[in-house]
């Protein structure tokens, strides 16, 4: 199966996912995508000769290039691993259900434009939440709004800072996005 992860930060989730597919024969991770030239994804794209493709909000107004590049990279799974720019409707039809996200909450709370990182975990201790999570999601024209693929979740100890939350969430999202991946594959 051929894989494109898009990214906006620093890669951990693309980094964790090159580790863990690096030696898995059914698995070839062709493209890391990212639209910030700040990207840790870049790195990690060098560090595990996979090639990459810097490309700006701008290009996704008319992804055609993009779809293009894409196909001609016979792209079959497209892993958004931390990327936070909305995805054209144009790249949703190509890709229709092979577009997954990953969210940090228990969607549908804490999802939306803007719902993103820190900004869902200061919120959700504001409100005292019991409980968070992770929520895997198909892509649509929504941003968050996707058929939800699955949930793991995680209480809150009253002590919970946005430190220890995040490390949390992290920790579930470096356990649980190979295991997503894998689950295609085998279908």
């Amino acid at each position: 199966m051929n894989i494109a992860l898009f990214a906006s930060g620093k890669g951990t989730n693309v980094e964790n996912i090159l580790k863990y597919f690096a030696v898995n024969k059914k698995v070839n991770i062709v493209l890391i995508g990212t639209n910030n030239i700040k990207s840790g994804a870049i790195q990690h794209a060098k560090t595990f000769k996979t090639p990459y493709l810097i490309f700006q909000k701008q290009d996704l107004s008319h992804p055609q290039n993009l779809i293009d590049r894409l196909n001609g990279d016979n792209i079959e799974l497209l892993i958004l691993a931390g990327f936070l720019l909305k995805i054209p409707g144009l790249l949703i039809n190509k890709f229709n259900g092979k577009i997954i996200n990953i969210h940090p909450s228990l969607l549908p709370k804490y999802g939306g434009k803007g719902m993103y990182g820190d900004h869902i975990h200061k919120q959700i201790l504001k409100n005292k939440e019991k409980e968070t999570g992770i929520t895997f999601h198909y892509v649509n024209e929504n941003y968050d709004e996707g058929k939800i693929i699955s949930q793991h979740k995680i209480l809150i100890e009253k002590s919970e800072t946005l430190f220890t939350l995040k490390q949390k969430i992290s920790r579930l999202e470096l356990l649980n996005y190979p295991l997503i991946i894998s689950s295609f594959i085998n279908e």
